[in-house]
């Protein structure tokens, strides 16, 4: 059996938090090493604890996560998930996020009607493997 994939959660909302790391942990594929509520936090816990795939909040005060994401591909490139509500295809943020090292974007209100999608998702992205969203795309382009 292959190893939980590690992930660190990153969201200003307590509630998001809370309910991405419930979701999280009925699946023991997913381990959750750490919740940070900002940038700051998010660096600090991705340093000490390298993890295979992070979730990144895109809406933060202070450092948004486009800058926080930046700094992760500068510090320590891992495989992040963007999140956001204004996340669909074809968003120029999804676009933006995607050049800008994301390995993923999800619908930040599609995570509890989706949330199978949303585990084999960050699963997927952990393992190292091109998330079959992505492949389809790659095949239309």
């Amino acid at each position: 059996m292959m190893k939980p994939v590690r992930i660190v959660v990153v969201d200003d909302s307590l509630t998001i938090r809370a309910m991405i790391e419930t979701l999280l942990e009925r699946d023991r594929r997913v381990e959750v090493v750490g919740i940070a509520r900002n940038g700051e936090e998010a660096l600090d816990m991705i340093r000490l604890e390298k993890p295979d795939v992070v979730t990144l909040d895109i809406a933060m005060p202070g450092k948004d996560g486009m800058a926080i994401l930046d700094e992760i591909m500068d510090m320590e490139p891992c495989p992040v998930i963007m999140l956001s509500s204004l996340v669909r295809d074809g968003a120029p943020i999804t676009a933006e996020a995607m050049d800008r090292g994301a390995a993923a974007c999800f619908n930040k209100a599609m995570i509890v009607r989706e949330a199978k999608r949303f585990v084999t998702l960050i699963r997927e992205v952990g393992h190292g493997l091109m998330p079959v969203e992505q492949q389809q795309v790659a095949i239309a382009a």
